[in-house]
């Protein structure tokens, strides 16, 4: 227990409660210090729990805890394991209750606040049966359970996101460093692109290229097509190979046999089958089905640490004890009424075993045929393909028939034996089971008259001295050579210890002046050193300096050939634009009127003129436009007005053509009431 508050305190002094306590404060505190700290811990688990104690009833502080303790997965220990006990306690803010619930959420807080989040999403709200009837409210839980399903995923994801190693630092050192990569690209296309608009007929060369990379794909793309093909080929050939050899071994046994074997065949096959279908299937279709029930109930709970799952472990053994001990107890006592049969349901068991093993063989056997078959297909394939293999002819066959031949009786035989042996050894079985039981029942009747007697266990008791004193005899008999061995071996390690200390006398001098000369030599090495650790440093200071003034007449080499390109690109573009100058002043000076034409200046003139004409054009056509738009409105207004009065009568004569209708119908209808 001290233990457990010395833990309690030091959590507690730390990040991110910084209580200040020590063991004397924190065991004077009251019931009410002790929840609101309870209540501060789980608020720290979960924020929603982060309450003041003191603006809450008790009866809903305990209730609020208690229902995340129970998401939490927590189990009173100790004399709290009532739940009674344990809830009185938690609302009085009894120590033996809150001190364990103390250390077993200090102990496990990241997990637990991991458990409090995902109980959030996941613990399912339990809707009335009545509720579902309604549509509208099945097909919300339906979209409810759906959000938990992929929220699960989700969060799946998210975790082997966290654990697969992948952080955003080296995430954006990729991606610097694909940046940079790119901009070399670049650079380096920018470059080629350079080169290339130096050669000549540059666009058709690079169509070229794209062409011959286009037929590369097509190539390859072919070529794994043709693989493919080839692939299915061979495996159609091979289908076809076994198809062939299946028909052959049809047409054997139907050659060879007769319809009383082929009808056994077929029973024995159908009663295979029928066993299989019936029995061995199902049961183990019940039991897969089973596994996979409580894999999926496993699946459902929310993730379980280690400490649960020693619980469980713990659970287990005592359980399996428990269920030993009532085993030997059944065993113990007699019963004669299930003797009579335990003879029968023990036969009836061991041929249930012995035909569920005999049904795993036969099973087991069909596969291994199959197989067989299988490469035997691929053993003549590989015999075909080879060219020159040796094939058995004449007598070499009929010889390696007889050897065949041989083989199977010698084979037969020694089944025969296995067989035989086989029904010994069940026979055997079968007395020994037998002869137990005997000495069971001979054992219980032994143990009811020494009851009767006054001496019950007389005969185990006897059995156990024996066995004892025949084991203590057996421990005397091994000491006794352990200890002669060992008084011989002590001898034997003096014996050798002497002779190794004068054997290693001479060596023991030679490694004391080789230590001599080692401690000389790592002196002198460490000098050696030491001048060496300084000229490398000047050197590197040197180096250092040189590589930093290559650098900076590098970039400068760089600047100055980007000014170079820059001034010559300048250049071109005056040179061009002063060559178009003098193109246009000899034209405008010129004295054909031809070659004034094709001056700039006449080209902008005569399109100014055009422009002109064209605006003179526009304005008298706005001006036509104006003076006509009143009368035209009008004229507009006056056809909708007609247009209106024209719908309005084609209205009113439909209205009065289904007025007359109805009026017709009446009139008959009265006068078929006045005929009848």
């Amino acid at each position: 227990m001290g233990d457990q508050i010395q833990f309690i305190v030091e959590k507690l002094n730390q990040e991110p409660f910084r209580k200040n306590y020590n063991l004397i404060t924190f065991d004077s505190l009251e019931s009410m210090q002790l929840l609101q700290l309870l209540s501060d811990v789980l608020g720290e688990i979960d924020p929603k729990h982060d309450v003041d104690i003191r603006e809450e009833l008790p009866e809903q502080t305990a209730k609020r805890m208690l229902s995340l303790l129970g998401i939490l997965k927590y189990k009173p220990t100790g004399s709290a394991s009532d739940s009674s006990t344990f809830r009185q306690g938690l609302v009085t803010g009894s120590k033996p209750v809150i001190h364990p619930i103390l250390h077993w959420l200090l102990q496990r807080t990241n997990e637990l606040k991991k458990r409090a989040y995902l109980a959030r999403f996941l613990v399912k709200l339990e809707v009335p049966a009545e509720f579902l009837q309604d549509d509208t409210v099945a097909d919300i839980n339906k979209q409810y359970e759906e959000l938990m399903e992929a929220f699960k995923n989700l969060h799946k994801e998210c975790e082997q996101l966290k654990t697969s190693g992948l952080s955003t630092a080296e995430i954006r050192r990729d991606i610097n460093a694909m940046e940079e990569e790119k901009d070399q690209l670049i650079k380096r296309v920018e470059r080629l692109k350079k080169r290339v608009e130096t050669v000549q007929n540059h666009p058709r060369m690079l169509e070229i290229a794209r062409q011959l990379r286009l037929e590369k794909e097509k190539e390859e793309s072919l070529a794994q097509q043709k693989q493919e093909q080839r692939n299915q080929l061979f495996h159609a050939e091979q289908r076809l190979q076994r198809a062939q050899l299946q028909l052959k071994e049809i047409h054997h046994a139907v050659v060879d046999s007769k319809p009383e074997s082929l009808m056994k065949k077929l029973e024995e096959e159908i009663n295979f089958n029928s066993y299989l279908v019936a029995e061995k299937i199902p049961r183990e279709l019940e039991s897969k089905k089973n596994s996979a029930y409580f894999l999926q109930k496993v699946v459902a709970e929310p993730a379980m640490s280690q400490s649960d799952l020693d619980v469980l472990e713990i659970k287990i053994n005592e359980v399996n004890a428990q269920m030993n001990q009532l085993i030997e107890k059944r065993m113990m006592k007699y019963e004669p009424v299930d003797s009579k049969f335990s003879m029968y349901r023990q036969q009836a068991s061991i041929i249930s075993r012995k035909k569920e093993a005999k049904a795993e063989e036969l099973q087991a056997a069909k596969e291994e045929m199959a197989s067989a078959e299988r490469q035997m297909l691929q053993k003549t394939n590989q015999a075909r393909e080879l060219e020159g293999a040796d094939i058995l002819k004449g007598d070499e066959f009929k010889h390696y028939v007889n050897k065949l031949r041989s083989k199977n009786m010698f084979y037969k035989k020694k089944r025969l034996e296995i067989a035989e042996i086989t029904a010994e050894y069940g026979v055997l079985q079968r007395t020994e089971e037998l002869l137990n039981q005997r000495h069971e029942a001979i054992q219980q009747q032994l143990q009811a008259i020494e009851d009767k007697k006054g001496i019950s266990g007389y005969s185990y008791t006897q059995e156990e001295l024996e066995r004892v004193s025949a084991v203590k005899s057996e421990m005397d008999e091994m000491k006794g050579r352990t200890l002669d061995n060992m008084s011989e071996m002590v001898k034997k390690l003096n014996a050798m210890v002497a002779e190794k200390k004068a054997s290693l006398a001479p060596v023991i001098k030679e490694l004391r002046q080789l230590r001599q000369k080692c401690q000389e030599l790592t002196q002198e090495c460490d000098e050696k050193k030491i001048q060496y650790d300084s000229c490398a440093a000047g050197l590197e200071s040197n180096r250092f300096a040189l590589e930093q003034e290559v650098k900076g007449l590098l970039e400068e080499r760089v600047q100055e050939e980007s000014n170079y390109r820059y001034i010559n690109c300048m250049k071109r573009n005056l040179e061009v634009q002063l060559q178009r100058a003098k193109e246009e002043m000899k034209a405008y000076v010129s004295s054909d009127p031809q070659e004034r034409r094709k001056a700039i200046r006449e080209q902008y003139t005569r399109m100014i003129l055009e422009q002109e004409n064209l605006g003179k054009k526009l304005r008298e056509k706005q001006k036509v436009v104006r003076e006509s738009h009143g009368p035209n409105m009008k004229q507009m207004k006056m056809w909708q007005e007609f247009e209106q009065l024209m719908e309005c009568k084609r209205e009113c004569f439909l209205k009065q053509q289904n007025e007359t209708a109805i009026g017709q119908v009446i009139q008959e209808g009265g006068k078929d009431r006045l005929v009848l």
